[in-house]
């Protein structure tokens, strides 16, 4: 294998959960949130059957052929997604957000954070969030 050029690859893995919120800042009035968020802040909040995209990227293994063990990764994206936020009401359920807006975007970033204090350095590529169908926040770390 000496002398072979490495091989960069990308693996990504989709987990789901089910969680409340309710989009409010405590920055703005309550007229400002609701122009803002609109029935987004419905003051008893909302929930989503969101859809996690994790994507790490690395080289490969010529001793296993793995960029990351799968089921590493699994157990990852269980302890840094699945165990935090299912079924749970993001604003009140998770302290992270208690004085922070659970948008999708400050969503994605949580998971990012979480994942990154687990995985190898560097792996963790990208972190895609789709609240919905047709609102999906990429992040990647920037």
């Amino acid at each position: 294998m000496e002398g072979q050029a490495k091989r960069v690859v990308q693996i990504t893995r989709v987990e789901t959960f089910n969680a409340a919120h309710r989009l409010h800042s405590n920055c703005l009035s309550d007229e400002e949130n609701k122009r803002i968020f609109g029935k987004c802040n419905n003051p008893n909040g909302h929930g989503h059957n969101y859809k996690v995209e994790v994507t790490v990227r690395g080289e490969v293994s010529s001793r296993t052929g793995m960029v990351i063990n799968l089921t590493e990764l699994k157990e990852h994206l269980q302890e840094a997604i699945v165990k935090p936020l299912d079924h749970k009401n993001l604003d009140k359920d998770v302290p992270h957000f208690a004085n922070l807006v659970s948008t999708t975007e400050n969503v994605a970033i949580y998971i990012w954070d979480n994942l990154q204090t687990r995985l190898p350095p560097n792996l963790l590529y990208e972190v895609k969030v789709y609240e919905t169908d047709k609102n999906i926040v990429v992040y990647r770390g920037e």
